[in-house]
Formats: structure tokens, sequence, C-alpha cells
């Protein structure tokens, strides 16, 4: 990923009036199977899983600039538009908001067995992007809605899911495509949305694959984990390990440890799969890597390299304005071939052309 700037995403809360929901729901149906008529569905993946794009198409269905609700309201307005075509284009949407977001496994079941197919990497997918998110890439940011796009014949899917700070009351989004995954573990992201943070646990990044390593070579090595753990508070540490390290229950991460290094674990991909390894426990095996192999950890946020587009009340940062001047052109096209009324036709093409002037 690259940086392109800065994307500010404050949380907001409510939720959008059920007419305009009602368009976005027309109009985005209709701009996805222009795109799936004129481009093909494997560019819909590619646009819908850049940030830029996403952004864009969020604007373009009415939606404020700078909140966090663009993520939310944009997803569910397409999760309804594409379910009620997907017997005739193959695209479908599983996953939402809190709870929605926990049924996504089952959602991505339920339609594989209607039309016959495996669902099984599907959701293998679904859950190791999630506990990526959560727990590999540890910058303060809870994800509190996870969306997953796919079309099982041609083997493609995207992910987008979000994140929020309570603290600073701000939101994270994360985006994943397929076919740029070369590894779940290793700079996996095709774009990530947010300010820059300090103190962040970037373990799928470059810097940190011995680290990633080394954790999972610790979980062989429980009487020097557990002896390092006890000599903890008397050993002279970085900063960084004091505020890692408090509130941290040892006893129960002991306990932890003696129960995933009884399993196979093959590599960090697998670590992060086993039902229980939360943020504390690979936050613990990533210092104790650092305390025991001398590796030390990188502390890069991973948004500073890739995403980035300002904005606030319909006044973007000068940011990549070139990228998102092509969106716009090509969203210009798709409404223009759309099968909308003239009248709401008209209105969103002025909307779009007074975002490039």
């Amino acid at each position: 990923m690259r940086r392109t700037g800065i994307a500010n995403l404050p949380l907001h809360y409510g939720k959008a009036p059920e007419y305009l929901f009602n368009l976005m729901r027309k109009l985005a149906r209709e701009i996805c199977i222009t795109i799936f008529e004129n481009y093909g569905k494997e560019v819909f993946f590619e646009r819908i899983s850049h940030p830029v794009w996403f952004q864009s198409l969020g604007c373009v269905l009415g939606f404020d600039w700078h909140s966090s609700g663009l993520t939310t309201t944009t997803l569910y307005a397409l999760k309804e538009a594409l379910n009620e075509v997907s017997g005739e284009y193959g695209v479908y949407i599983a996953g939402g908001k809190g709870k929605d977001g926990l049924k996504t496994p089952e959602e991505i079941k339920d339609y594989s067995e209607k039309k016959g197919i495996s669902s099984e990497k599907l959701i293998y997918a679904s859950r190791i992007t999630a506990k990526v998110d959560n727990i590999a890439v540890q910058d303060g940011y809870q994800i509190y809605q996870h969306f997953l796009l796919f079309d099982v014949k041609n083997n493609l899917w995207a992910v987008i899911q979000q994140g929020m700070n309570s603290e600073n009351r701000m939101a994270r989004r994360y985006h994943w495509l397929s076919k740029e995954v070369k590894s779940f573990v290793l700079n996996p992201h095709k774009g990530i949305c947010g300010r820059e943070e300090n103190f962040v646990i970037n373990l799928v990044s470059d810097e940190n694959h011995q680290c990633q390593k080394n954790c999972v070579l610790l979980l062989k090595e429980k009487k020097e984990i557990l002896s390092t753990m006890k000599k903890i508070p008397s050993l002279s540490l970085p900063y960084h390990h004091q505020i890692f390290w408090e509130n941290v229950n040892k006893k129960h991460l002991e306990n932890v440890f003696l129960e995933i290094s009884s399993r196979k674990i093959n590599d960090f991909e697998s670590l992060l799969g086993i039902k229980g390894v939360g943020v504390k426990t690979v936050r613990a095996l990533a210092l104790l890597s650092e305390i025991i192999c001398g590796n030390e950890i990188s502390f890069t946020d991973p948004v500073r390299y890739s995403f980035a587009h300002g904005g606030k009340d319909g006044h973007p940062y000068p940011v990549d304005r070139e990228t998102y001047k092509n969106s716009i052109n090509l969203l210009i096209e798709i409404v223009k071939k759309s099968k909308i009324s003239p009248n709401l036709k008209d209105k969103k093409l002025k909307r779009l052309s007074s975002f490039l002037s």
C-alpha cells in the first residue's frame, strides 16, 4: 500500500432517513448492474475494495463525506440492492453491523447451500480477516461492522470492515480484495482509512515478519515463557512494555499459553485462527519475543501506507485529486447509462459534476 494523504472518519450516530436509504438502494443497484454489464464483475470487486472509489460511491449515493456512517449506510444499501439481483448476477453480500456482523458465517453458509457450493473458504476468509484487523493490527480500533462481498462462481471476494475507538471517537475502515491477498498475515490489505496513531503493533507488516515466527517458536518453549513472565516486574524494560503489560492478568496468560502450546501451530496465521486467542495473548507473545529473542517490534501504523481521502462537510483535502476525479468520471458515465428515472439521474449528475469543480 502507498500513502496518499489523511482520512478522518469521526464517529457519527443515528441512521439515514428512510427516503434517502431507499434512494441509495435503488441507485446502488443500478450502478452495480451497469458495472457488471459493461465492465465485468472483476472490475466491480477491484473498485468496491478501493477506499477512494468506495468513499466516492458513498458520496454519490448522497451520504456525508466525513461520517463514519458512510460505511454502514452504503454497505447496507449495497447489501439490499445486490442481494435482490444475486440470482441473476451471483454477487452476494453477507454481514453487517454489531450482531449482523456475527451472522456472516451463517449467511454465507445459507447462500452457499442454496447454490450447491462449498462455503468453507469464504467463511475462513471472513473469520481470519476479522481476526487480523482486531488482533494482529493492534491500533486501538475495535471491529464493530464486517461485510463480505463474494462471487462464488468466479472465486472473488472482498471484505470491508470498520473499527471504532471510543476514546477519540474516530473510526477506521479496512479493505481487502481476494486476488491481492498473497498471505492473510503479510501486508494483506488493499487499503485502510483512518488517522495515523502512535504505538500501533502491526504484526502483519514486513518489519514484524520475524516477530511472527518467534511468536510461534516461543509456544514450544513453555518453561522459558513462564519464567520470563515472572521476571517482567523486575526487568528494566522500554516504556512501551510498561504500557502494554499493564492490566494484564499474568495467571490467565499462563493458562492460555499452556492451552495453545498444546495445539499444532505451524505459523502465525494458524495461531490467530485458534479460538480464544485474542489481543492480550498475541500482544504478550510479541513482547516476549522482543525480550527473549531480541527482535524489536515495529510500531508502524499501516494506515500511513494506505488510503487517504480527506474531507469534511463536502470540502475534501487536496489529496490524490486525479484518482478521485477518475472515480467520479467513471460514476458519471455509469449513472448516464443507468435505468433510474430522468429526474433522479439529472440530480445525481449535477451533484457529481459539482465535485469536480
